[in-house]
């Protein structure tokens, strides 16, 4: 019988690979921008959200419904088709695990024996300290990285020039490093096991589809009974191909024999994989341990991608993509806000000329500069004040009081003021066919008899 020591490419050849490419992604990404711009930054100092390199300001935060959206829905659709994928592939605590306990500890320092072997804690050792250190020194790394989404590097390191004005960031940072020193020293695996949520709701999102880290029982032989009891250590079945070898116990982080079924600590890392490709490959056989759904394995054929709630999560999924692009695409270069001020109106030459006041709130949420007017929507009534464009710089507001004015009675009411809905069109004087926003507000034109009383005091 031939070797089938290759049959199965290692997992976690592709975890590791896939470890990489995503430190280098998280760490490289801050720093690109375009036009000024970040590919994901939700700066509360600066009140913006970066999405895709075009900035939105906080009062156009109408896509962050979407965005959520689109979050929950990858992670449901992603549970549903792969089972905990974000646990063993993803997930930044399995990252970091694996760095201390493989990288550190096991390949560098050489505390720990085997990489095979994750049951045994690392032995005591003065080489512990300097396993802490080197931690201490990426768990601050990887806190200022997690800080870089929320605080864009420029100002970063800007702000750590001088810490004593910024302690605030400085102890951000501290507390995250020190919650990362924690978890992944003391806390270890048990985090997954006993903190994490996302292992309690992710048997909602199963079917039985879903691929899973399964043991082919049929192949395997009986480990465990029904009640996950344990019968014997290795199978007594005459066609039984499990060895009770134990490999996939030894190497599992989280301390579970896959043997005995799906439990909740399984984070499909697929490492029991793994080993059972090495042991079964020295017998010419391929492993006992896959990554596919059970019933697939039951029944002996492929796992069904397409069906019905993998089909639905992903038009539901496409569908928020496109409205958070369509939404995306309709950003505002201005934001304009309209508030009337306490007094209704002024009553000027002997009632002839009716003046409303505002207060206009403009913000440039362009990467340039621009100068800004507008004009009112309605045939009799103009501006009387700003009379001339002003300049707004980029990324700035600039508060300025308008006062609007009408020569011409337009009471319809001898007793009751007159509520006339008017249009403001704002725009960039530089820009006006790209660059415009219309808002509604209200004029007040006073009744006869209030410009009769007004006059007479």
């Amino acid at each position: 019988m031939s070797t089938c020591s290759s049959c199965q490419t290692p997992y976690s050849k592709k975890r590791y690979l896939t470890f990489g490419l995503l430190t280098i992604i998280s760490l490289v990404l801050p720093f690109i921008r375009v036009g000024g711009n970040h590919f994901f930054l939700l700066n509360f100092e600066k009140k913006q959200l970066h999405l895709l390199f075009t900035s939105f300001d906080m009062q156009e935060l109408y896509l962050m419904p979407f965005l959520l959206i689109f979050m929950f829905l990858g992670i449901f659709f992603l549970t549903t088709l792969g089972g905990r994928i974000w646990c063993g592939w993803i997930c930044p605590q399995t990252i970091f695990r694996i760095v201390y306990r493989d990288l550190i500890e096991t390949k560098l320092l050489g505390l720990r024996k085997r990489i095979k072997n994750k049951q045994l804690d690392s032995k005591k050792s003065p080489k512990k300290i300097i396993a802490i250190l080197i931690w201490v020194i990426l768990a601050l790394l990887a806190a200022s990285n997690f800080t870089w989404y929320f605080l864009p590097p420029e100002d970063f390191f800007t702000y750590l020039q001088d810490p004593t004005e910024h302690t605030v960031l400085l102890g951000f940072v501290i507390a995250i490093a020190l919650f990362l020193i924690y978890d992944v020293i003391i806390l270890k695996e048990d985090f997954c096991i006993y903190v994490c949520p996302y292992a309690r709701v992710q048997s909602v999102m199963y079917d039985e589809e879903t691929i899973q880290t399964v043991y082919n029982e049929n192949r395997g032989g009986k480990i465990y009974d029904n009640h996950k009891n344990l019968i014997n250590t290795k199978p007594t079945g005459e066609f039984d191909e499990c060895t009770g070898c134990q490999a996939c116990v030894s190497i599992c982080p989280t301390h579970i024999d896959i043997r005995k079924g799906m439990q909740l600590e399984c984070i499909n890392c697929l490492e029991c994989a793994d080993a059972c490709t090495t042991v079964m490959g020295k017998l010419g056989k391929t492993s006992l341990i896959t990554w596919a759904s059970s019933t697939a394995v039951e029944e002996k054929r492929k796992t069904k991608f397409l069906r019905f709630r993998t089909v639905a999560y992903g038009v539901a999924l496409a569908l928020a993509l496109v409205a958070l692009f369509m939404m995306g695409s309709t950003k505002e270069h201005m934001l304009l806000n309209i508030n009337r001020t306490t007094q209704l109106y002024k009553i000027k030459n002997e009632g002839k000329d009716i003046q409303n006041a505002y207060t206009f709130l403009f913000q440039n949420t362009d990467s340039k500069d621009h100068k800004y007017y507008f004009e009112i929507e309605h045939k009799d009534i103009s501006i009387k004040k700003p009379t001339k464009p002003f300049m707004l710089k980029a990324g700035k507001k600039l508060k300025k009081i308008i006062i609007l004015k009408a020569d011409k009675n337009l009471s319809m009411h001898n007793e009751e003021d007159t509520l006339l809905e008017i249009t403001i069109r704002a725009y960039a004087v530089d820009n006006e066919k790209e660059i415009v926003v219309k808002r509604e507000t209200t004029f007040i034109y006073p009744s006869p008899n209030s410009i009769k009383k007004q006059l007479a005091k």
